[in-house]
């Protein structure tokens, strides 16, 4: 089966977790191919009905109907609606005819189908743009890909997780990653469901309550006692049983845990930043990072059976972005940095943004 992901804003960080989702599933990939913001893939597996909603960096799933010659043997509206709007995403020279052939085969059907265009844009993570609709009414989404059709069936409801993010009771806008990021992390370790999750820095438990969502079984620890009540508080409101979570004040680097199979966290990146910082300020920062993660990782890893994914500050002073030394948190841990790692994550203009690394003996 051929599947097209249509990426969001971090292009390669979405790529490489979606490729650890299939392989947390047992779903092998047999062909691939990237084109601008569209991830085609042949499964070995069909996906199931909720994936994009355990994925943080896809915006939508589609499904190859036929090759663009066989369009007109293909059923494409599984609508009820006479009238709709639609779209086409390109990743095709052949798109304007396919376009051309849609808006004839509509009227032949008597459906009042209107394309849409793609109006807006979203900067990613490099140096160019993905596109999006320019109405929010859109009923279908269609795509052409090479020389292939096909139909998005999956969308990401954006404004669903912005409302559960927002309407829990416990928040710190500051300190916490978005349940995007969070769910992108939680894929890129591998773990799979009821496996243990830890969360060595917890905070008021963004990275357990979308572990939870995926069915994992998770342990917090934070040496914050409010954090911890806030998490805990957080994990009450969504109705999670207590069977599936254990939350533990303490200090990551010195206490001692049963085992787990997989390390994900948001460590501790030191002082709110106000403003851009000197070279050495942000070089001071970068190094109590890094000594606080060996004694972590040192602290931690025998007790941690499989990978370890974290975020880690990338300081823009201006100038340039000052950058953990990974060599050196290495050398005093034994684990080595996966290949592809670290991937950058920020924004144009932020002062502290990250990169995601992920670990492995």
């Amino acid at each position: 089966m051929k599947y097209l992901f249509i990426l969001g804003r971090n292009i390669p960080l979405s790529v490489a977790e979606i490729k650890s989702f299939l392989k947390r599933t047992s779903n092998s990939v047999l062909e691939e191919k990237l084109i601008d913001n569209a991830l085609l893939l042949e499964l070995s597996n069909t996906l199931d009905a909720g994936t994009v909603d355990l994925l943080g960096g896809t915006l939508g799933i589609g499904i190859v109907l036929c090759n663009v010659k066989d369009i007109d043997k293909k059923e494409v509206y599984f609508g009820t609606e006479n009238n709709f709007n639609y779209v086409v995403w390109n990743f095709s020279e052949h798109t304007l005819a396919v376009s051309e052939y849609l808006k004839r085969r509509f009227r032949s059907e008597e459906l009042r189908a209107v394309e849409k265009q793609f109006g807006g844009s979203i900067k990613t993570q490099g140096e160019g743009t993905i596109r999006k609709p320019s109405s929010s009414i859109i009923h279908e989404e269609y795509f052409v890909f090479e020389n292939f059709f096909g139909r998005v069936i999956q969308k990401c409801n954006y404004k669903e997780i912005e409302r559960r993010d927002m309407q829990k009771p416990v928040r710190r806008e500051e300190l916490s990653i978005s349940p995007r990021l969070a769910k992108m992390m939680i894929n890129l370790s591998e773990v799979k469901e009821n496996e243990v999750l830890l969360d060595a820095f917890c905070g008021i438990g963004v990275i357990i309550m979308e572990a939870l969502n995926m069915g994992i079984k998770t342990m917090g620890i934070d040496k914050d006692t409010n954090a911890i009540e806030g998490a805990r508080k957080n994990l009450e409101w969504m109705k999670f049983p207590s069977s599936g979570y254990r939350l533990i004040n303490n200090d990551s680097s010195k206490v001692k845990i049963s085992p787990v199979n997989v390390l994900v966290s948001e460590p501790d990146f030191g002082s709110t930043l106000r403003r851009t910082p000197e070279k050495r300020e942000a070089e001071k920062m970068i190094n109590q990072f890094e000594k606080l993660m060996i004694d972590v990782l040192n602290n931690m890893k025998s007790s941690v059976s499989g990978k370890i994914v974290f975020s880690v500050p990338l300081i823009n002073t201006g100038r340039e972005r000052i950058k953990c030394d990974y060599s050196r948190i290495c050398s005093k841990t034994g684990f080595k940095i996966e290949e592809g790692f670290p991937l950058p994550e920020f924004r144009e203009g932020q002062i502290v943004g990250r990169e995601i690394v992920v670990m492995k003996r």
